[in-house]
């Protein structure tokens, strides 16, 4: 009985949550170490559909570096990196696409389904969504150059929003196409953001395989639960936040310039961590909002 009514009090602890955020739209991106554990992902896609099921209106956007990486390497194509991004030439971009916008995609759509969730694949092959241009990256003033790799500067959003009033996931690969139908490669992290500001989102959950911004980067226990942007600018300049976590952070900060509500960043790897951040007035990662929000 003790236990039956431990789950009561979770469920009415929920309730209050369910009901703001009911109707309001939720990028999840997912990427790194997370696709290749098949497990983790599971309970990750079993969140969202439960997200989806109660209301709440969720978009995912996806990379696939491990993958791709192990793609490239079968067929005898180089991996390089410019500046933390993959150097794309047209031999790569096909790997990407294939492995990105085809296998990953279709994978994430149908274990989607296999769950009991509705899901749609948004990939060149179906319906693409996402449009831009050349990324242009400045080291030092000089252009750095990267080959086929972009940025998103629009997208079809109704096709978007349709889809998730009808109670259907969109799925989203980091990829894009220019005017003249030239594809890109984009940074899986960069295009959720991108996303996010683009549908007004009221969240941008990262699935990461970090718990969340920490103290000590080294001690999960020294994780951070809430960030303000002044906050987390300080910690970038006095090297508390460091290294890959830096290009994150600030883009989350962007996007809360942009007018997204609340950036989360958490840990794919600890079960039902989406909805235990969404859901539970604690949550288990590190979001980062607005001064103003800041009680």
């Amino acid at each position: 009985m003790e236990e039956a009514i431990r789950k009561a009090d979770t469920l009415i602890e929920a309730l209050g949550w369910i009901r703001q955020f009911r109707g309001k739209t939720t990028v999840i991106k997912l990427g790194g170490s997370l696709l290749q554990d098949i497990d983790a992902l599971r309970h990750v896609l079993l969140d969202i559909v439960f997200m989806e099921t109660v209301g709440m209106r969720p978009v995912i956007v996806h990379g696939g570096g491990a993958a791709i990486s192990a793609a490239l390497e079968d067929a005898g194509i180089e991996t390089r990196f410019v500046h933390g991004r993959r150097f794309t030439d047209s031999r790569t971009l096909d790997v990407v696409e294939q492995v990105l916008a085809v296998e990953i995609n279709e994978q994430l759509a149908n274990q989607v389904e296999d769950l009991g969730g509705r899901a749609m694949t948004l990939n060149f092959q179906s319906t693409n969504v996402l449009f831009g241009a050349p990324a242009e990256v400045r080291v030092e003033g000089n252009v750095v150059e990267l080959g086929f790799v972009g940025v998103v500067t629009e997208m079809d959003r109704a096709v978007v929003d349709n889809l998730t009033y009808a109670g259907t996931i969109p799925i989203i690969p980091s990829m894009c196409m220019d005017s003249n139908g030239q594809k890109y490669n984009v940074n899986a992290d960069t295009a959720a953001t991108s996303v996010a500001q683009l549908l007004g989102a009221e969240k941008l959950i990262f699935v990461s395989d970090v718990n969340g911004v920490r103290l000590d980067r080294d001690d999960p226990e020294s994780r951070i639960d809430t960030l303000v942007p002044d906050q987390a600018r300080q910690l970038i300049a006095d090297g508390v936040i460091e290294e890959g976590m830096i290009p994150k952070v600030e883009a989350c900060l962007e996007t809360l310039e942009k007018g997204v509500g609340k950036v989360h960043i958490i840990d794919g790897r600890i079960r039902h961590s989406v909805l235990l951040e969404i859901y539970t007035t604690a949550g288990v990662g590190t979001q980062i909002i607005r001064q103003e929000d800041q009680q």
